[in-house]
């Protein structure tokens, strides 16, 4: 899915909600942030496999689209922190239903699996 499509107006809106959060690791980065301001190096590590610049074009990509606020602080070196906007914030309680959703298939396939 083109990043195109999260502002086409003769979309439906979840190819435009997907369109945002499309990409390996955008959820994953919600899901972290919901729990308060990160700076980048932190989440890298909290994200085994995610090189720096994934994350920063994941991180841009998600301030372009409202999901995420970057503040500089004035030091040296320079610290920048990111953190979900209330934009993001919302974005992330939309998805929460769709996420335990996602557990009880996931338990459906292990109970399923377990079976056979």
């Amino acid at each position: 899915m083109t990043r195109g499509r999260a502002q086409d107006p003769d979309v439906c809106g979840v190819t435009a909600a997907i369109a945002v959060i499309d990409g390996k690791w955008k959820t994953a980065l919600l899901w972290l942030l919901e729990s308060g301001p990160h700076r980048p190096g932190e989440l890298r590590r909290r994200l085994p496999g995610l090189s720096e610049k994934v994350l920063t074009q994941a991180l841009r990509e998600m301030e372009t689209d409202g999901l995420v606020h970057r503040e500089v602080h004035d030091v040296l070196p320079l610290k920048t922190v990111y953190s979900l906007t209330a934009f993001g914030r919302e974005l992330s309680e939309a998805l929460s239903p769709l996420s335990d959703w996602g557990h009880r298939r996931l338990e459906k396939l292990n109970e399923a699996q377990s079976a056979s």
